[in-house]
């Protein structure tokens, strides 16, 4: 399974917005923290906004915030907004996917191997990998995996 770098800084870009969800951050701001690429976060911020996981307000207030509470944003939902499928084979979804003779079992493991990772993400919040001493509001065990 390959885990997609857009992935990877979307999640850790909601993160930063979710240690702090009282103020705005620029991408700036979170490139700089997490030491991603400002212009391939940009665009991937970009794909979250479009999803409703973050919202944005211009000007000098202005920034991003998460577009919901983080306990409701799951690694699911972020995959799904910057990569589409969760698994693809040749960038062709799983669905229709059949092969003849002895590979004819083969769909069948990678649909359970993609329907187990979705399982996994998809109980796995902002929240639950947020450090307990976040804001001292934070339960950690809430969502977690």
């Amino acid at each position: 399974m390959h885990i997609s770098a857009k992935a990877d800084y979307a999640t850790r870009a909601l993160l930063e917005l979710a240690r702090e969800p009282d103020r705005p951050l620029t991408c700036e701001a979170i490139a700089s923290s997490q030491q991603i690429p400002f212009r391939f976060l940009k665009s991937v911020v970009g794909e979250l906004r479009k999803a409703g996981l973050v919202r944005s307000q211009r000007g000098c207030e202005g920034g991003y915030w998460l577009g919901r509470p983080a306990d409701e944003i799951t690694l699911l939902d972020v995959s799904h907004a910057v990569d589409g499928e969760l698994i693809t084979l040749r960038g062709e979804p799983l669905d229709g996917l059949d092969y003849p003779g002895p590979a004819s079992g083969l769909p069948g493991v990678w649909r359970r191997i993609e329907a187990d990772a979705a399982a996994v993400l998809g109980r796995t919040t902002l929240t639950a990998l947020l450090p307990e001493a976040v804001g001292g509001r934070l339960d950690r065990r809430k969502g977690a995996a």
